[in-house]
């Protein structure tokens, strides 16, 4: 059967905004020039001569978070405990079933930017699209960050998800959700106001600890998100299997069976 598969994953770079100043990755690129003398270190009496061209192997040298680039939280990132009281599962116990599942798009890009997602809002989008939920559907969030990353103000662009917009998916099933924004909450430039108004401290990071509660995963800093209908296809996100971690880089892709 023919398939295609569309990418919707962020290309990791160093030197752009794509994250908060000072958490942004670091990439050290070494040519082929750069590596020869390396290469040659390896084999006694070889020259630079030798090589063919003289050149040796490409290589780069990448310092960054788990967190840099698109990838998959674990429900420990969120907290020490899920579903209730729990030892929360690390990025290499998350269940690879999780990762691989049919997808559903929500289009919320006419959403205000730090705009928190209510139940009824995903409940609104479900019923336009004409998508029922089911378990371990994976469920991303296309916000109008998507458009601007590594621009400027991509930190602080796009609406987040809210506590009971959270529950609302993972009472279903949902164990998977993602967005293109570079959190699946609201931007903290808007919490931080509404929290300075009301000293309210549930309103902080209220969507991700909404894993406390039931246990799930979702993808960040997802791409391309405008090229993906509502539904009809399947989303791979497996992430890096990093011991212990918080999160680990997935290369997201959607796959249309046609």
């Amino acid at each position: 059967m023919p398939r295609r598969i569309v990418d919707i994953s962020s290309t990791l770079r160093g030197g752009i905004a794509s994250d908060p100043p000072g958490l942004e990755p670091k990439i050290i690129y070494m040519s082929h020039k750069d590596m020869a003398e390396g290469v040659c270190a390896y084999f006694p009496g070889l020259t630079v001569a030798d090589l063919p061209d003289g050149e040796g192997w490409a290589a780069e040298r990448v310092e960054m978070s788990t967190h840099n680039g698109t990838h998959l939280d674990a429900p420990y990132h969120y907290a020490s405990t899920m579903d209730g009281g729990k030892r929360a599962i690390t990025i290499d116990e998350v269940p690879l079933d999780w990762c691989f599942q049919p997808g559903v798009k929500l289009d919320f890009r006419h959403m205000a930017v730090g705009y928190v997602a209510t139940a009824a809002d995903v409940e609104a989008e479900l019923k336009r699209i004409g998508h029922k939920l089911a378990p371990l559907d994976i469920v991303v969030i296309n916000t109008s960050a998507g458009a601007r990353y590594g621009e400027a103000d991509y930190v602080a662009k796009g609406c987040g998800m809210g506590r009971e917009a959270t529950l609302y998916l993972t009472s279903r099933g949902v164990r998977v959700t993602g967005t293109d924004a570079w959190s699946w909450d609201a931007p903290f430039i808007y919490t931080a106001k509404k929290y300075a108004a009301t000293k309210d401290k549930s309103l902080i990071w209220e969507g991700h600890k909404a894993g406390r509660e039931i246990g799930y995963c979702h993808i960040e800093k997802l791409h391309n998100l405008e090229a993906l209908p509502a539904s009809g296809f399947m989303i791979s996100c497996f992430p890096v299997k990093v011991e212990a971690a918080s999160a680990g880089w997935t290369r997201a892709v959607a796959i249309f069976e046609e």
